[in-house]
């Protein structure tokens, strides 16, 4: 007769096997997490936390901006770059060169332009910070705030993300932008 006393003693290994593959995934979960920090947030020029804590600041002064002052961008001309997988509606984006020269107009309401606001502007691409480029303090010149010589290199999306302050309104507006690939 057959010794049938070895029969249903599997079962601790299979928990112990499974106890094994759960703190072995969980210790490379942990390494990896620990491996690929947050990126911070150059929403609003900020850090995140700050940008958090003083939101509903951010905001009023946005609205003053906003019932006080108009913003324009010059010199850039329309893409014919259509976003293919973008679900939510986006603003006119707008064609960069390898190399570029613009300029932002900013007036009050009655259409005088503003020579004394601070204006400041980061080029980045979404989802990174690697290739941020950031223009602080753009000079007045013959009533537009210039930026000149603005290089890139990557074909892609960018972000022409610019703040203007003038007393106690900051305005801030983002233009979509495009590089198309050389051909």
């Amino acid at each position: 007769m057959a010794n049938n006393s070895d029969k249903g003693k599997y079962w601790p290994y299979m928990i112990l096997g499974f106890l094994a593959i759960g703190i072995t995934l969980g210790y490379w979960t942990v390494k990896h997490a620990i491996g690929m920090p947050v990126h911070e947030s150059n929403e609003y020029m900020l850090k995140y936390q700050t940008a958090e804590e003083d939101a509903n600041e951010i905001i009023k002064a946005q609205q003053r901006f906003d019932s006080r002052y108009n913003l324009k961008l010059e010199g850039l001309k329309a893409s014919d770059f259509k976003p293919k997988h973008l679900k939510r509606k986006h603003a006119q984006i707008v064609a960069l060169n390898r190399e570029n020269s613009f300029a932002y107009v900013v007036t009050d309401k009655a259409g005088k332009p503003v020579s004394d606001a601070n204006v400041s502007l980061l080029v980045t691409r979404p989802f990174t910070e690697k290739e941020d480029q950031h223009f602080d303090s753009i000079p007045y010149r013959d009533g537009h705030y210039p930026v000149d010589h603005l290089s890139l290199k990557k074909p892609g999306r960018y972000i022409l993300r610019v703040r203007v302050q003038k007393g106690d309104a900051v305005g801030f507006r983002d233009t979509e932008a495009y590089l198309a690939p050389k051909k």
